[in-house]
């Protein structure tokens, strides 16, 4: 089975681990990178030093309560850029705010999530995200 190399941008550390516990018990095989700002993603993204060597993933999971960068800026700089504007971006926040979804649409997130405060549907989610995105959708190649 092909490897999907996922970029999860969050600066809560718990829900960092949370996700990744929650990707690493499928049985697909996934490559987790982690920023835990907006800025720290946008330098992964466009390879910028120390992450030159690092490969384009090929989905984003992106937090909107970001230090530095928050996550709708980020949604809309990787969205207007034409070597990054193919992946595909997952909103996946604790806001549930109109403005929030309304903002990340109109920037072209591909969907919006907010988080469940509880841990059992929190992993259930992260799981639903990895059996549609990777079972299902077919992602393109990056470049």
């Amino acid at each position: 089975m092909q490897e999907i190399h996922i970029l999860l941008v969050d600066d809560n550390e718990g829900d960092v681990l949370l996700t990744k516990e929650a990707l690493e018990e499928a049985k697909i095989v996934n490559r987790i990178s982690v920023a835990y700002d907006g800025m720290e993603a946008l330098s992964f993204l466009k390879k910028e030093p120390p992450f030159r060597d690092q490969e384009s993933p090929d989905l984003i999971l992106l937090d909107i309560n970001l230090p530095k960068m928050d996550g709708t800026e980020l949604l809309g700089i990787i969205k207007n850029d034409p070597h990054l504007k193919r992946i595909p971006v997952i909103m996946l926040t604790t806001s549930s705010s109109e403005k929030d979804i309304m903002t990340s649409y109109n920037n072209y997130a591909n969907c919006y999530i907010t988080k469940p405060v509880d841990l059992d549907r929190f992993m259930d989610v992260v799981r639903t995200i990895e059996d549609f995105w990777i079972s299902i959708v077919k992602l393109p190649k990056s470049a």
